[in-house]
């Protein structure tokens, strides 16, 4: 059975939609993570798949049932990006509370440390940082031990170290047969985590199917060269371009036509071209639906 199953899922914000149309089935036991743009619908369409926006058209179902019935089960767990801590609470105060909701739940304890928050369950959510509220987002999410879970930027206050720390928790979560769908901007961690990538842009799926294969979707490159004062947007099958220690890093479409524009320009000193990685990939793509 599909741990998720969206079939031709739309929904508008008065005039304008934000979904259009998207179908995605996630077998239970995958990772998938949901790729975009700011505005390509990913935040929506995870409410939706909640159960906490009502589709102008096509259906949900979680583990062959609506969300709604999924969630009362204790099936699903959930990370927003902001919001869902009660003012004046402790940490221990929510996941106690939450811990008593769930059917089959983890012990307290053992979320606090899943999410490296041992010895903070006295402290309330106002004296809380940035990075430990949205541990506690996680600790909240995982604490009933749910099946799925859903995770919307979950490491987006995060700094490197406590990411990497994040990523390590999960894929031990996961390492049981347990389903995860997340959203993210650091498509490194797409890349390194996920087992599926699905990149939406302006509502709709344009793409869906393992990092490799997305990287395949594309014939981009990425050529290096030393950094001069130039716009190199303008050359041709420019997409994108980076500054980085010196050089110009330019990712394209066309490696042959930017080489020689580069060249005709008297700009091609020490050159270097290499294969997409996710990120140049996931430029490409929204940059021709665009």
């Amino acid at each position: 059975m599909d741990a998720v199953a969206l079939e031709k899922l739309s929904y508008a914000y008065g005039t304008v939609t934000a979904v259009e149309d998207v179908t995605l089935r996630v077998a239970a036991g995958e990772v998938v993570a949901v790729l975009g743009p700011n505005g390509a619908g990913k935040s929506t369409t995870l409410l939706m798949l909640l159960g906490l926006l009502p589709p102008r058209t096509g259906s949900v179902r979680l583990f062959g049932d609506a969300p709604q019935r999924a969630v009362a089960a204790g099936r699903v767990g959930a990370m927003p990006q902001v919001g869902g801590l009660l003012p004046r609470s402790t940490i221990g105060d929510l996941l106690r509370f939450l811990h008593d909701v769930y059917p089959h739940p983890m012990p307290v304890d053992e979320a606090l440390d899943l999410a490296d928050l041992t010895g903070l369950a006295g402290r309330t959510v106002e004296k809380l940082s940035g990075g430990q509220a949205q541990r506690l987002r996680f600790a909240m999410a995982v604490v009933g031990r749910p099946d799925l879970l859903v995770l919307d930027e979950p490491t987006a206050a995060l700094d490197v170290a406590a990411r990497r720390a994040f990523w390590a928790a999960m894929r031990g979560y996961v390492s049981h047969g347990r389903t995860v769908l997340f959203s993210t901007h650091y498509l490194e961690e797409a890349d390194d985590n996920a087992d599926r990538i699905v990149v939406l842009d302006r509502g709709r799926v344009i793409a869906d199917g393992t990092a490799a294969e997305v990287k395949r979707r594309v014939d981009v490159r990425t050529v290096s060269v030393r950094l001069e004062e130039q716009d190199y947007s303008v050359l041709p099958g420019v997409v994108a371009v980076a500054e980085r220690h010196g050089r110009a890093v330019l990712t394209t479409t066309d490696a042959d036509a930017t080489v020689l524009a580069l060249a005709e320009a008297g700009l091609l000193r020490d050159v270097e071209v290499t294969g997409a990685d996710l990120e140049e990939a996931f430029l490409a793509l929204t940059h021709r639906e665009a």
